[in-house]
């Protein structure tokens, strides 16, 4: 299995930075931070247009967590600045995991 390093999160916004939104690349999650950097030009080249105005940052995983990382937290500043994380929500699922046995042949 492949472990993820970095995420690559592309945002258009309008020309004045107040109304933005995330922006579908080809490719998105990269082995190495390495190769998100290299990929960062290419992919704000595949979605000019979409937007006045592109953002785009390689976000750090810590390989051992990115089965529970769920979401992606990001603001962008009226200068332009992106700030954001990938992150792990505060959601927590409770199961039972003991279950009785069923007798069948008891049952009606």
């Amino acid at each position: 299995m492949e472990h993820i390093a970095a995420v690559l999160l592309v945002i258009g916004c309008s020309n004045n930075m107040t109304e933005c939104r995330e922006l579908n690349v080809p490719v998105s999650v990269f082995e190495t931070a390495a190769e998100c950097t290299a990929e960062r030009p290419f992919a704000m080249n595949d979605v000019r247009g979409q937007a006045a105005r592109i953002v785009a940052k390689c976000l750090p995983v810590d390989p051992d967590l990115e089965d529970d990382y769920d979401q992606i937290v990001w603001n962008v500043g009226p200068d332009g600045t992106l700030d954001a994380s990938v992150e792990i929500s505060n959601l927590v699922v409770a199961s039972n995991g003991a279950r009785p046995e069923k007798d069948y042949l008891s049952q009606q």
